[in-house]
């Protein structure tokens, strides 16, 4: 009576399935606090392609100041990976969790990783900022980021484009030329 209630899949749906769970995507992987660097290491040694985003800074002790890459996004790693691969890439010491929703994973999409990547191989110099939505949207035009979109900024003279990844609620901040950002056109209405 119980092998009635199990339905065999269509060989169609079947080979969508393997198919999609063998396809390369970029995922975030939560970390334990401070522990991004090591889950990076852990996932190289096990041939896994990630990328954790790193920027410089400053910090200032009582009796010196010491220059550090920190990440971008504190507490994440991010992870190109096939679905197949989900335990191999679990089992990494401090890697907390994949990110998702009711028990299935999450992709990004792939040209918002590539082009954070590109962007500060380009030299663009980035920082975290607190998570924002709303504002003046606009598109980068020009430049290492061309082709984000992201909220435009100005203090003290200086324009900067806030990018945000929705999907762990995280944004960082970009220093950027006015002349390389235009209106984002929404609906038909600039």
């Amino acid at each position: 009576m119980a092998a009635s209630v199990v339905q065999s899949l269509d060989p169609r749906e079947e080979a969508i399935l393997s198919t999609y769970s063998l396809q390369l995507r970029w995922y975030a992987a939560y970390t334990c606090a401070n522990h991004e660097k090591s889950v990076r290491d852990q996932l190289e040694q096990r041939s896994v392609e990630s990328f954790l985003p790193l920027y410089a800074t400053v910090r200032h002790w009582k009796d010196r100041r010491m220059h550090l890459e920190v990440p971008l996004f504190p507490g994440y790693v991010f992870v190109r990976m096939a679905q197949v691969d989900r335990l191999r890439v679990l089992q990494v010491p401090s890697l907390v969790r994949l990110v998702g929703f009711n028990g299935q994973l999450s992709a990004l999409p792939d040209e918002e990783i590539e082009g954070l990547k590109k962007g500060l191989s380009g030299g663009v110099r980035a920082e975290p900022h607190p998570f924002m939505t709303a504002g003046r949207r606009v598109r980068i035009k020009a430049g290492p980021l061309e082709g984000r979109e992201g909220i435009l900024i100005r203090r003290k003279g200086i324009s900067r484009v806030v990018l945000s990844i929705d999907l762990i609620q995280r944004s960082i901040v970009a220093d950027i030329e006015s002349s390389d950002v235009e209106p984002k056109v929404q609906g038909g209405i600039s």
